[in-house]
Parts: structure tokens; C-alpha cells; sequence
């Protein structure tokens, strides 16, 4: 058996962000500057994973409620752009790099989730096409350097699950949710809106395009506030809204509604949104995003609460497809 060591390199670094570490750094720690830390620590966040010039101000609203000091394992589940995917996969990688420092995959975590039989293995190559995992890894890197040899990453490429996939993985990732020292990251924008996504809702009665677009991307943020998987599902079912992540998002409103079986209660909380552009007519285009934070507040007598925090996704970019 070979002990080669596989590396997945920083393949869009130098496009969508940049590839010098010093640089990277810089504008980084800038963004992070201008974001307050409002109630950490993080349990998971919801974050935007465009390239930097467009989102990077905007993830770092959820960047900053990470808490280093208790953050030992990093789940990032983002949705598969370039390959069919029905069920979920793991990396082959063993180190993610990037051009702050490498990080490690958490072997361990990743043998225990193989031996369930419901993820596939990507190979290196789509791992290196997909930029929605590795449009977290700077952020990651940064957030978590002054303990950048005491934490370790779960890559998981997320699929087209249907409901009960979605219902099947959040139920196993549960587990690792509940656990204090795990952060989730889940990788999305919110509308993809105009002729080159395909997608042109309107509803008139909200004015400009971009007011409709703000509509309907809050109606979609309230419905994930109540923290109901069926109820997210009904409203993707109803207005076909092009949220790329919205499996990954399935995953974890699923992994939350299995932990509040066993009486823990969560909130969620909306922070910020903003649009890319203000579309007026039929040939603009824009991307939305906000991020997200679950975090978790001292325990009561009705059992362990959670509080959500939801931040601002950055708006719409130069995709050539939205999922």
C-alpha cells in the first residue's frame, strides 16, 4: 500500500483570489477588520463562495464569529458545479492546499463516513475543478491560524440529493454537529438571476427586478430561519430559485431537526444580504448571497439552545451556470 502523501492544490488561486500568500493575507485580515464578532462561537455558517473581489467582504461577517480556540474539525459541504453527483463525496486528497499554509484532512472522520457506504470517492482532478469548497479554504486558514496545528478539515462534495437523501445525511451528521469542537461550513450564493442562469423571475409587484430579487431571496432566509427542511423544500419547489447550495443547506437543516428531536432548540437569526448588481432590466444579471452562523448559547433547564446568526452573501458573479 503507498503512504504518498496526495496534495490537492490551490487551483483557483490567482483567478478568484489571489495566489500570494502576503497579499491573500492582507486583504483578508482588511475584510475581517470591518466585521463585528456579535455572539460566537460558531457552530456552522452559511457563507458565499464567489470569487474574493466579489464576496470577500461579505464572508467575513461569518468568518468572524469563529472561535479558534475551541475549533478542533472543520466540515465544508459545498454543491457539486462540474460533475453528476447523486450522493455525496469525499476527497482523495490528504492535504488541501492553500496560499496562506496547508491543512490537513481529518483521516479519521473520513474512514468512519466510507464505511457507511453512502459517499463516493471524487477524484483529484474534479476535486481541483470545484471551486465551492475551496473558495472556504483561505477563510478557513485565516480564522483558525492562531491554532493552525490543532485542527483538521472534512471536505464533503454535496450531490443533487433528493429529500431523503438530504434526510439520510443530515441524520448522520448530527453527531458531529452536536459536538462543540466541530464547525460547519455550508458553501452558497442565493439567486442567480437573469437570461445566462435561465432564471428570470419577476413579480412585478416588488418594483424593480433587484427589489424582486431581494423578495423572494429574503422569503427564502425566513423560511431557513424557521429551521423546517420541508418547508425550504416547498419554497424551492414553488418559486425554482437558483440557490446553488441549497442541497448542502438541505443537509444541514436536516442534521438540525434530527438534533432537535432529542430537545435541543436553535434560532436563527438574519444578519445582512446584499446583490453583485441592481438588475432594471432583462439583460442584467447578479448573484446574491448572505452568510449565516449557528452558535450555541449556555445551556438551560429546557435543554442545550443554539443561536443562528444569519450575515450577508455578497452578490452575483460570473458563473456559466448556477449549479
Amino acid at each position: 500500500m503507498s503512504n504518498r502523501v496526495v496534495c490537492r492544490e490551490a487551483s483557483h488561486a490567482g483567478s478568484w483570489y489571489s495566489a500570494s500568500g502576503s497579499q491573500l493575507n492582507a486583504q483578508l485580515e482588511g475584510w475581517l477588520s470591518q466585521a463585528q464578532s456579535t455572539i460566537r462561537p460558531a457552530r456552522a455558517i452559511i457563507a458565499p463562495h464567489a470569487g474574493y473581489t466579489y464576496c470577500g467582504a461579505c464572508a467575513a461577517h461569518a468568518y468572524k464569529q469563529v472561535d479558534p480556540s475551541i475549533t478542533r474539525r472543520v466540515f465544508i459541504l459545498g454543491p457539486s458545479h462540474h460533475v453528476p453527483l447523486s450522493r455525496c463525496a469525499l476527497s482523495p486528497a490528504d492535504i488541501y492546499r492553500t496560499p496562506l499554509y496547508d491543512l490537513r484532512i481529518d483521516q479519521k472522520v473520513y474512514a468512519d463516513l466510507w464505511k457507511t457506504g453512502l459517499f463516493e470517492r471524487m477524484s483529484l482532478q474534479t476535486d481541483e475543478d470545484e471551486h465551492s469548497i475551496e473558495m472556504h479554504l483561505p477563510y478557513t486558514a485565516k480564522a483558525m491560524e492562531s491554532h493552525k496545528d490543532e485542527f483538521s478539515i472534512v471536505p464533503v462534495l454535496v450531490g443533487a440529493l433528493s429529500e431523503s437523501k438530504e434526510q439520510e445525511y443530515g441524520k448522520l451528521l448530527s453527531k458531529y454537529l452536536a459536538d462543540p469542537s466541530n464547525l460547519f461550513i455550508i458553501s452558497s450564493d442565493f439567486c442567480h438571476w437573469g437570461q445566462r442562469f435561465r432564471y428570470t423571475y419577476y413579480d412585478e409587484s416588488q418594483g424593480e427586478i433587484y427589489r424582486s430579487i431581494e423578495h423572494l431571496d429574503k422569503m427564502g432566509m425566513g423560511i431557513i430561519e424557521q429551521l423546517d427542511p420541508m418547508s425550504f423544500t416547498n419554497y424551492l419547489k414553488k418559486y425554482r430559485n437558483t440557490i446553488c447550495g441549497r442541497h448542502p443547506i438541505g443537509v444541514l437543516l436536516n442534521a438540525v431537526a434530527e438534533l432537535r428531536k432529542s430537545g435541543l432548540e436553535m434560532n436563527f437569526t438574519f444578519l445582512n444580504y446584499a446583490q453583485s448588481s441592481q438588475c432594471r432590466n432583462w439583460q442584467d444579471s447578479s448573484l446574491a448571497r448572505h452568510t449565516r452562523n449557528i452558535l450555541p448559547v449556555p445551556p438551560s433547564s429546557v435543554g442545550l439552545k443554539w443561536h443562528q446568526l444569519l450575515s450577508p452573501f455578497s452578490s452575483r458573479e460570473w458563473y456559466s451556470s448556477f449549479c
